[in-house]
Order: C-alpha cells, then structure tokens, then sequence
C-alpha cells in the first residue's frame, strides 16, 4: 500500500510526494477561495464545492479558512462556518445539516505517535470526525480526532474535546465534559436562558 493508501485505511502512514502534491493543489484552491470577494456570493459557493469532497444546500463560510486536502471534508445543508477555521482532513471530517461553527476553531482528524523517538520516525495517522445535525461549536473549540458530537450538542467556547459528546447537551472545558441536557425549556431561551420577548417560530 502507498502512503494514501495506508491513511485511508486508517494505518500509520509516511507524508510522501503524492500527498504533498494534493495538498499543494488544495492550497492553490483555497487561496481563490480566501481571496474572493466577500460579494461574490455564487463565485465562493463554486470555490467551496471545489475544494470538499460534498456540500449540501446553502453553505457558508467565512475567510479565511484553511484545511490539508478538502475532498476529506463532508458538510450537510446550511453550513455555516466563522473566520479562521482549520480542519486537519488526513481522515474524513463529516459534518451534519444546520451545523454553525463560531471563529478560530480546529477540527483535527490528524495525530501523531506519543513517544518522541517513534514520532521522530514522521509517521502520522488519521482518525474520523463526526459532528451530528444542528450542532453549534463555540468561539476557539478544538475538536482532536476520532470524535464523534451528536445531534444537537452545543459545545462552549474554548472547549477541547478528546471524547465523544452526546446528544442535545450543552459540554465545555478542557478536557470538554457535559454540562447538562439541552431540554424543552430551552426552546424560547437564548442567552444565559433569558427568554425571547415574541414567539421566535412565528416572528
């Protein structure tokens, strides 16, 4: 197996050539999108379906982005990602439908061995990552790999998460832990549970 190989398999693997020459074209790619104007809404739609490997309806997202391969990177409709976001996409990085993604966040499938001899060697290895429907990671999350966040999951601010997250809960800190469920009393709530002074499903 060449190198490509072996990181879609999910075995540890050597960056080679044909890699590097993958990512050259990605990074020519995303300098279009990172340069276009922010008017051109159609032309950065284009550039974006150009660069992931597929994208639902209606996605957006903000300059600049960066990630290592993109065809790695699935994203659902209304798609909606802020300023600065990595993805590290040696392993597919899945993303569901209404998934909002807040400034300066890092979703990485990439990792390394501990030992420091043996990741002297340059052998690297990808783990998947999962992130459900209707997610919301907050503002410098860090997301590491072989992660999966379930439907609904609210991940606050400054997070790192190094385990799966469940369903409809609200999780922060570092290592990120689940802070409570996400329940029916939430519906007409927003910050800080201040409630909505109209009906937000019929304004």
């Amino acid at each position: 197996m060449d190198g490509k190989a072996r990181r879609q398999a999910g075995l540890p693997y050597l960056c080679d050539a044909a890699m590097l020459a993958e990512q050259s074209a990605c990074r020519k790619k995303l300098a279009a999108f990172n340069d276009c104007p922010f008017e051109e809404k159609e032309r950065l739609e284009a550039l974006l379906r150009e660069i992931f490997g597929t994208v639902g309806a209606a996605p957006w997202v903000n300059a600049p982005f960066r990630c290592d391969y993109g065809y790695n990177i699935h994203v659902g409709d209304h798609f909606i990602c802020n300023y600065n976001c990595v993805m590290l996409d040696v392993a597919p990085i899945t993303i569901g439908d209404n998934v909002q993604i807040a400034p300066n966040v890092v979703i990485s499938a990439a990792g390394h061995p501990v030992h420091p001899e043996t990741r002297a060697t340059q052998y690297e290895y990808g783990r998947p990552v999962r992130i459900g429907n209707d997610v919301w990671l907050g503002a410098g999350v860090i997301v590491n790999p072989g992660v999966t966040i379930g439907d609904g999951a609210v991940i606050g601010s400054g997070s790192v998460v190094t385990r799966d997250i469940p369903p409809m809960v609200i999780a922060a800190g570092n290592p990120c832990r689940v802070l409570r469920e996400i329940t029916e009393a939430d519906r007409y709530t927003y910050y800080k549970q201040e409630r909505f002074d109209f009906d937000p499903f019929e304004a």
